[in-house]
């Protein structure tokens, strides 16, 4: 399986590529990653080096890649962060070059906007590229709580609502939608829900709350649903495994009291996961 990964990359820790691209490869895929942007390290320090690549630097290596003669090979677009809907446009038009290539292929968008408690944290016109740009023109999408509302306009405080809104959203472009960091009225205060929904179903994988402020979680956890909903067809076993693998990495994380995410000492999570959480049909 090869995956062309677009994201953000850090030199230090793990966020974006620098937190997808290794789980990805852990599990036996091969990865292309191009880079949104070159930091030193995530910006949650409050201060960083490095630069923010436009959108002609991400063409001009797809260019190289498709010089190759194996854009057809490519199986599936994973994208993360987008620093400006100038390199928004970039990666849609990457996606459209794989698809036209390999009519096969999948496009699964992380669409960073914002969080609960932090807001929209990206620049202004991103949001609004999200919902009218890229959400038609995934297959797969996975926002968190926060996002799924931002997408939607919607309200999302019950079970119901939840399934309303990853409905509404389905009928707009991607047919598999992933939901991380759920709080509804239904989930107990020390757990956190993920909801996966394909064709009118959903499951619902449930994990205890760990007590751990992290970055580049979201992005492990994206890719990793990425992998096994290509190798499975399936949201709801895709969702139970990425969760399952998650939370073990965070749990080492927590366990080691690390700033950073432990990407590669706790690698083993990404293949056989310490605590097994189950998808159960919601």
């Amino acid at each position: 399986m090869n995956i062309l990964s677009i994201q953000s990359h850090v030199a230090y820790g793990h966020v974006g590529n620098a937190s997808a691209v290794f789980p990805m490869q852990r599990l036996g895929v091969e990865v292309w990653p191009i880079h949104t942007v070159q930091f030193s390290n995530h910006t949650g320090y409050g201060d960083w080096k490095g630069r923010v690549f436009d959108g002609h630097s991400i063409e001009e290596l797809i260019d190289g890649i498709s010089d190759r003669g194996v854009l057809g090979s490519c199986d599936g677009v994973l994208s993360g962060y987008m620093g400006s809907a100038d390199i928004g446009t970039a990666i849609l038009s990457a996606v459209s070059r794989v698809k036209k290539a390999n009519p096969k292929a999948l496009y699964c968008c992380d669409p960073v906007i914002g969080d609960v408690g932090r807001g929209i944290f990206v620049r202004p016109g991103i949001p609004e590229f999200m919902r009218d740009k890229a959400v038609p023109m995934a297959d797969i999408m996975t926002p968190n709580h926060f996002e799924l509302e931002n997408l939607t306009g919607m309200e999302v405080k019950t079970i119901d609502q939840l399934k309303l809104a990853i409905t509404t959203l389905s009928s707009i472009g991607p047919k598999v939608v992933l939901v991380t960091s759920v709080n509804t009225a239904d989930t107990p205060s020390d757990q956190i829900d993920l909801v996966a929904g394909e064709g009118g179903r959903f499951w619902r994988v449930r994990t205890p709350k760990l007590d751990l402020s992290i970055n580049g979680a979201g992005d492990a956890i994206s890719a990793l649903f990425f992998v096994h909903y290509m190798r499975s067809a399936s949201a709801g076993v895709a969702v139970a495994e990425a969760a399952s693998s998650v939370y073990g990495l965070l749990k080492k994380t927590k366990e080691a009291g690390a700033r950073e995410i432990l990407t590669v000492s706790a690698q083993d999570e990404f293949v056989t996961p310490s605590n097994r959480f189950d998808a159960v049909e919601i």
